[in-house]
């Protein structure tokens, strides 16, 4: 990525607008000390525009940059006089989306410790998994989480499991201690940048800790922002979690661009609708269930003066993305990555409008190729192992595995092919792909199909094994309320478009398709249905 190409790129989005020299001056000196970890990038905004609202959360009134920053800087001092967090520990963060969940991250990346970001749909097994595999020295929490960590202590005691590690638990009353009673004392650049380390979605097991690196440049975020059109001090609703890399990218562009970030703590399509409106956002960060989700509610009129609607995740059902824009204007993007690569590719409306199914194209310094088993590339149109290359791909699990680059690409472990104008179609993870009587069958594929049927509110389409043909396909759908359909009608419906061999054997509807927090359908729920 060439230097003249950013210089454009930022100023497009209007990131070189001149400035007061004085703060111009301090902006530009906070991310030479700092960095572009998400402390820089807050010191940054809080020296160029410390009045303007930085975060609005339930509690309406919002939080300037300047005051953000102040908290955030408290709530380090007093992780640091209080709890004796360093550079090196590792912080857990199980919360909502919410101002002090932000302070949290930010006052972590201060003390040069990790933040581990902790999917709120955890079990209590699994938190105490997470705690143990983590070596976390604090868990801070939202106080609805309390009952299900009994096994960590809040402040002050000492006979509990972690005990030997010095592991607390700090929950809201305890966070807005820490504020109050910090020690004035001054803080610096530590001399280990932090790590942020998000959990994988653990759909089908225990969810692994993911490094994320810290950005180096302006790199990362002219490669996000040249495609997606975000500007300085947009109005930015993030309800992606947090927790979440989509929701956790959100956060570090908004910062970028000294936007106005508007939290809730559960997604509420009604109270969503409300927000853009009366907030006047300009973009929205979501995850493709929540898209889903805003056309079961009666648009607004008129519409919300949106530019953006981001999304990322999980697969984004085509008929739901025209659906969408017609709803709501040529406004969607689709981002495909994972933890592990961050970004892929990203698809425009244009490119949705004319293949619902795609997944875009790379963005500007990102390389994806589509190789076969031997890793030898394949001609377009043909499929094979998606791989990706860019500045951002994470530095390997919490548990000492990674994964092996090929050529500067790593694997992100999906099927997919290019077209030959460029754009990216992903089938599915390799892992789901199944081999029926011996023809090579994708469940996305069938998924994509039904999906399109009037009736269907939302369907998920797995492997299962089979006697006779090795695997074969199970459907589950969940209806629009007040529609019915009949199992052999659905077969007849895939029988009609696609080949046989892709036909469901097993069709079955259900109330709601069981998710995680992130969105993403949890399968081996799905299979407890034919038990």
């Amino acid at each position: 990525m060439g230097l003249p190409f950013v210089i454009a790129t930022l100023a497009r989005r209007g990131l070189l607008a001149p400035g007061g020299p004085v703060r111009v001056a301090a902006q530009l000196n906070a991310l030479r000390r700092w960095g572009f970890s998400l402390a820089g990038e807050l010191r940054q905004a809080a020296a160029r525009d410390p009045e303007r609202i930085a975060v609005v959360d339930e509690h309406g009134t919002g939080t300037s940059y300047a005051t953000l920053l102040d908290r955030s800087e408290r709530l380090a001092r007093g992780l640091r006089s209080g709890l004796g967090v360093r550079g090196g520990d590792r912080v857990g963060l199980l919360c909502r989306n919410h101002t002090g969940l932000v302070e949290a991250m930010v006052a972590t990346t201060l003390l040069g410790a990790d933040a581990v970001l902790v999917n709120t749909g955890l079990s209590a097994g699994q938190l105490a998994t997470v705690a143990e595999e983590q070596r976390l020295r604090v868990l801070v929490h939202d106080d609805e989480f309390a009952d299900r960590i009994p096994d960590l202590a809040t402040a002050g005691e000492a006979d509990h499991a972690l005990a030997g590690r010095g592991a607390q638990r700090v929950d809201e009353r305890g966070l807005a201690d820490l504020v109050a009673g910090a020690t004035p004392d001054t803080l610096v650049p530590p001399a280990r940048g932090g790590r942020t380390i998000v959990l994988t979605s653990g759909t089908t097991g225990a969810p692994k800790g993911a490094r994320r690196p810290t950005p180096s440049g302006f790199g990362p975020l002219v490669s996000i922002i040249d495609r997606i059109p975000l500007r300085v001090h947009d109005r930015v609703l993030i309800a992606a979690p947090l927790f979440h890399t989509w929701g956790y990218a959100a956060l570090q562009v908004s910062f970028a661009l000294r936007a106005t970030i508007v939290l809730h703590r559960r997604f509420d399509p009604a109270a969503t609708v409300a927000a853009l409106t009366g907030q006047r956002c300009d973009a929205l960060f979501a995850v493709p269930v929540m898209v889903q989700r805003l056309l079961e509610v009666p648009p607004p009129r008129p519409r919300p003066p949106l530019r953006v609607v981001a999304v990322s995740g999980s697969a984004l059902p085509g008929a739901v993305s025209h659906a969408f824009m017609d709803s709501y204007g040529d406004v969607l993007y689709n981002l495909y990555g994972s933890t592990e690569v961050s970004w892929a590719s990203i698809a425009t409306p244009a490119d949705l409008r004319a293949h619902p199914a795609t997944a875009g194209r790379p963005p500007h310094g990102t390389r994806v190729a589509i190789v076969d088993g031997a890793g030898q590339p394949v001609a377009p149109g043909r499929v094979g192992r998606i791989l990706v290359g860019n500045e951002m791909l994470f530095e390997g699990y919490t548990s000492g595995a990674g994964r092996a680059p090929h050529d500067g690409l790593l694997d992100t472990g999906d099927l997919g092919r290019l077209d030959t104008e460029g754009l990216l179609f992903v089938d599915g993870r390799a892992d789901d792909m199944i081999v029926s009587g011996g023809e090579n069958v994708f469940p996305s594929e069938v998924e994509q199909l039904l999906a399109r049927l009037p009736q269907v509110r939302e369907v998920a389409v797995i492997g299962v094994p089979d006697d006779t043909y090795g695997q074969r396909l199970a459907a589950f759908l969940s209806l629009h309320p007040g529609e019915s359909l009949d199992p052999e009608a659905v077969r007849e419906y895939v029988r009609h478009h696609l080949a046989r061999f892709s036909v469901p054997r097993d069709v079955s509807f259900v109330a709601a398709l069981p998710r995680n927090a992130t969105g993403k359908v949890v399968t081996r729920e799905l299979r407890r249905h034919l038990d």
